[in-house]
């Protein structure tokens, strides 16, 4: 399972999750597989596409999972 680190953020939206996870090429794209109920938030089918995802909800897409984190990523130098 990966992790999402929230940066600092209080939550990512599902769509932006999505995307930044390379589960889709684009927005749109994120967008459509939440509408079309292909995502699950802790276990129950989503369809809200800005829903507010925070520290310790696990989003689920084709067998994939990423549970989302407080924290920051570390520097890279």
């Amino acid at each position: 399972m990966e992790t999402f680190l929230l940066e600092g953020h209080p939550f990512v939206a599902l769509c932006d999750l999505i995307k930044h996870q390379g589960w889709a090429d684009c927005g749109g794209a994120a967008k459509a597989l939440v509408a079309d109920g292909l995502v699950e938030v802790n276990g129950q089918v989503e369809t809200r596409k800005r829903c507010k995802i925070v520290a310790g909800q696990v989003v689920n897409f084709n067998g994939m999972k990423v549970v989302v984190k407080e924290g920051i990523s570390p520097e890279i130098e």
